[in-house]
């Protein structure tokens, strides 16, 4: 499996470490690790910043307000298009607001790397079809998810091993 990140740094508020872009890529290939998933993928995110990403969820979502991620998967039921050059699956785009994640992060008291990698895993697994919006045990299955990948990374929830 191989995973082609392709990262675009959309704001100019925030310095974006290549340390960010690393830890971005290897949150999206934690998670196809812990999913399993088999064969090559591409993911385009986008980093913003809080009025990027505003705008987008205003134009997208008609909700006029910043948030930290916004997932748009261009896979239905588990079934992907392939890239015709490459035979990659196309999972879809990432938006994450670079300005939020810095902000949660020191608001949850998790520090931005954590943040950033938790951000990027729960975005992916919207890539990949699981939501948390309609009931109880779906947002209990997505965390599930959302703690494997982070395991993997090395970054678990405080007061969880790694391991």
């Amino acid at each position: 499996m191989s995973v082609k990140v392709n990262i675009y740094n959309k704001q100019k508020k925030i310095e974006f470490a290549p340390q960010m872009r690393a830890l971005i890529r290897k949150a999206c290939a934690a998670v196809l690790k812990s999913e399993n998933f088999c064969g090559n993928v591409t993911v385009d995110v986008s980093v913003v910043d809080d009025e990027q990403i505003r705008a987008i969820n205003n134009e997208c979502r008609s909700i006029d307000k910043a948030t930290d991620v916004l997932s748009f998967p261009l896979g239905e039921n588990g079934v992907f298009d392939a890239d015709p050059k490459t035979g990659a699956y196309m999972l879809g785009d990432i938006v994450l607001s670079l300005e939020h994640a810095l902000l949660q992060g020191e608001l949850y008291g998790h520090g931005k790397e954590r943040e950033i990698a938790y951000l990027t895993v729960h975005s992916m697994l919207h890539l990949l079809g699981y939501d948390h919006v309609n009931t109880e045990s779906e947002k209990r299955k997505m965390r599930q998810h959302e703690e494997a990948a982070m395991n993997i990374l090395g970054l678990p929830e405080k007061g969880e091993k790694n391991g």
